[in-house]
């Protein structure tokens, strides 16, 4: 069987990649962080990879607005190549800022063109940098990185409420599947914050698109793959796997059956 590789970009304020790394290495793809403007400078560097990442931080120190820089230089000078990436069938995911670049390029919730219409990630109700630990339910059976069940992981922003320009544009993503995700309590009840961190519409988390091989979310999967990573993992059980990996494992594991073929004698 061949490898499974992903590439993690990285700009100036990223400050996951390395952790974002290790998780798809412990998940088993080969990995390699690659500054964004190494891939647009040479655009066939993309089709080495079958997961493309985009991490967690403050690209460019959100300076203008969350992610919008890096979103910038994705639909100006990345559009093309990033299209075909996913028209290939391959994977990408987008964790916190890169969540934010993801819907600020159009590449989520998708099928416009790449062109950020009805959505947006803004700043939190509470109005201050958010960092605890929530609950995920999920919300589809379509998207590829999600397991059936609630899963516990940690954020970490202060730019991270989903909303959208009005209703219609909601029930557009309600009824078209592009929720992933959404904020809940440990009975799986929506609630106000802090079950909510950030006060995103209807609690939403993350969403996917139509094929259900992008994802974006602003809680932190790569930090909780580890047990000893959660502040209760002393009262865990021993056999419980830690959530985050899981969205990583479940990549890897598309990959190999679906983009990969066994090696022939």
């Amino acid at each position: 069987m061949g490898q499974v590789r992903a590439i993690v970009l990285r700009a100036a304020g990223i400050n996951t990649d390395l952790e974002t790394q290790y998780a798809l290495e412990l998940a088993g793809a080969k990995t390699d962080r690659v500054h964004i403007n190494r891939l647009i400078e040479d655009k066939t560097l993309l089709d080495q990879y079958h997961i493309a990442i985009f991490p967690g931080g403050f690209s460019y120190g959100d300076d203008v607005a969350a992610g919008k820089i890096m979103a910038n230089q994705v639909v100006h000078h990345l559009a093309e190549p990033v299209r075909k990436f996913i028209d290939d069938g391959k994977l990408v995911l987008g964790i916190c800022n890169g969540f934010q670049v993801l819907v600020k390029a159009g590449i989520l919730p998708g099928g416009n063109g790449f062109r950020q219409e009805a959505v947006t990630i803004t700043n939190n109700d509470s109005g201050r940098y958010e960092d605890r630990w929530v609950y995920l339910e999920p919300q589809t059976d379509r998207c590829v990185f999600i397991e059936s069940r609630r899963i516990c992981v940690p954020i970490a922003h202060g730019e991270g409420k989903i909303v959208t320009k009005d209703d219609a544009a909601l029930q557009k993503l309600k009824s078209e599947g592009h929720v992933a995700f959404k904020y809940v309590d440990a009975d799986g009840n929506e609630g106000p914050f802090p079950v909510n961190p950030n006060g995103s519409i209807e609690s939403i988390a993350g969403l996917t698109d139509k094929t259900g091989r992008v994802l974006g979310l602003m809680p932190h999967p790569e930090r909780y793959i580890r047990r000893t990573q959660h502040p209760h993992w002393s009262r865990l059980a021993e056999d419980l796997a830690p959530d985050g990996i899981t969205i990583f494992n479940n990549a890897v594991k598309y990959v190999r059956e679906n983009l990969l073929s066994p090696c022939t004698a």
